[in-house]
């Protein structure tokens, strides 16, 4: 079976997304064969010799469609080297060190549904206008204003780029 990896992810305002496709093409230059696709398009995983998969982190979980995605495949994915990534805002904030710990610790059932071998956490984007949620946007507005969050985009290519790299010599195994 060729090595094809599946690069799946959740995401509300296409975040997420750009650091699935900035994993899936790293894969690809590392020359794996990767396919890059939203969770809610994934019927099948026997195709795959290996899964990453993501999720934006909002109140402190990943989407609900993820943990669906997880428990809908939990027995296939434990088959398979599965890796994680989580997208989340928190990790944009001014000193976010101290806030990692945190995040890390909200995702702990995430892990109880499947154990990942490897899995990281990137800064998000803030685009207030991207935010379908008018209630979403004025609680963003003020965090912003307050000093709690900068708008822009806070994720770290270089540190996508870096992680993804560390996955290839399993992901080929």
């Amino acid at each position: 079976m060729e090595k094809r990896i599946l690069v799946t992810y959740s995401s509300r305002t296409g975040t997420t997304a750009g650091v699935a496709d900035a994993i899936g093409k790293t894969l690809i230059d590392s020359g794996l064969a990767a396919d890059i696709m939203p969770m809610q398009k994934v019927t099948d995983l026997s195709a795959y010799s290996a899964v990453i998969a993501g999720s934006a982190i909002q109140a402190a979980k990943w989407l609900p469609e993820a943990i669906e995605f997880l428990n809908k495949n939990r027995e296939e994915l434990s088959l398979k080297p599965f890796a994680l990534f989580h997208v989340c805002m928190t990790l944009a904030m001014p000193n976010s060190e101290k806030y990692r710990q945190g995040v890390s610790d909200w995702m702990r059932p995430v892990r109880e549904i499947v154990r990942p071998f490897e899995e990281a956490f990137f800064a998000g984007r803030l685009d207030l206008k991207s935010i379908p949620s008018f209630s979403d946007r004025l609680k963003f507005r003020i965090s912003v204003w307050m000093g709690v969050w900068k708008e822009g985009d806070h994720r770290n290519w270089e540190e996508i780029r870096k992680w993804t790299e560390t996955l290839v010599p399993e992901l080929k195994k």
